[in-house]
């Protein structure tokens, strides 16, 4: 995989810490954000995020955590890659933690999507689509608009995701719906809230868990109000609208958790604080990032 299709095929998924002594609402959520690999390796500079992820987050109220990846690598499988060892442990943490009543959500996009349908039913389902670098409407699932995710969000904004093109589409693989109906672990997992479709194949967009908080888009909900180096980003109100509520969604579901740090000194030497995004737009995609 080339340096920019790896770009492309960036995810994080969310795992909530908190500073604040367990009560009904964590007010001051703090949200890891899994890192990517890089192709090419070099001292500081092993693995990034881009910092669209980290404004979307703190945009909502939350602040930032990156969870840095030891195994230097290259295209960021979602079979066996250091990525794919991160997900597969964070993954494994909240479904226990889940399965206890302790509330530990976990977002995957775009690549964290993918590696989602993955650890869940331990195969490769992906097929590749003609998706790399579109803007697309959403289809909705009969009930979907009622969903966990959805049903916080105004008519204007869901009536504006299902009929313009709002949400931009980065991938080159696709979990299409026949693999996502044929697979028995999916199914029974995963509730499908929108598809897509690139002109020949219908693919799973948006999905939540039935029984735990675990939620996926293939699509990227934060570039609408943060990255500008491509003409296929949408910037229109509603696109942005649309980055504000999936991020006011994700950033309320942290603040249902209440793990915490050991002390307030480890938290801050934790924070994303402590590194500087770089000015990445006249060679990336993305407009800045963090190097790690």
């Amino acid at each position: 995989m080339s340096n920019f299709a790896l770009l492309f095929c960036f995810a994080f998924s969310i795992l909530s810490y908190s500073c604040t002594v367990p009560k009904k609402r964590n007010d001051k959520p703090i949200i890891g954000v899994l890192a990517q690999e890089v192709d090419s390796p070099q001292p500081q500079k092993a693995s990034y995020i881009a910092a669209s992820y980290v404004k979307f987050l703190e945009s909502a109220g939350a602040r930032v955590v990156p969870v840095i990846i030891l195994y230097p690598g290259g295209d960021a499988s979602i079979v066996s890659s250091g990525y794919a060892d991160a997900a597969r442990i964070f993954y494994e943490l909240a479904i226990e933690a889940n399965s206890r009543e302790d509330y530990f959500p976990v977002w995957g996009t775009c690549l964290g999507f993918e590696e989602l349908t993955y650890l869940t039913s331990r195969k490769q389902l992906l097929y590749k689509t003609n998706t790399s670098g579109v803007m697309l409407p959403l289809v909705f699932t009969n009930g979907s608009r009622e969903s966990k995710l959805f049903k916080g969000f105004p008519a204007e904004v869901l009536d504006a995701l299902a009929s313009e093109p709002i949400t931009e589409n980065s991938h080159e693989w696709s979990l299409t719906l026949e693999n996502y109906t044929r697979n028995a672990d999916l199914r029974k997992f995963y509730k499908v809230l929108t598809t897509n479709s690139d002109g020949k194949t219908e693919f799973v967009s948006t999905m939540e868990a039935y029984g735990f908080p675990i939620y996926g888009t293939q699509w990227h909900p934060e570039k609408n109000a943060f990255e500008w180096t491509r003409p296929y980003i949408p910037h229109s109100p509603s696109a942005v609208k649309t980055t504000f509520f999936m991020a006011d969604f994700m950033v309320n579901e942290a603040r249902k958790n209440f793990h915490k740090f050991e002390d307030e000194e480890v938290e801050k030497r934790a924070l994303i604080y402590n590194y500087n995004p770089v000015y990445t737009g006249n060679t990336s995609v993305f407009e800045q990032t963090y190097y790690f």
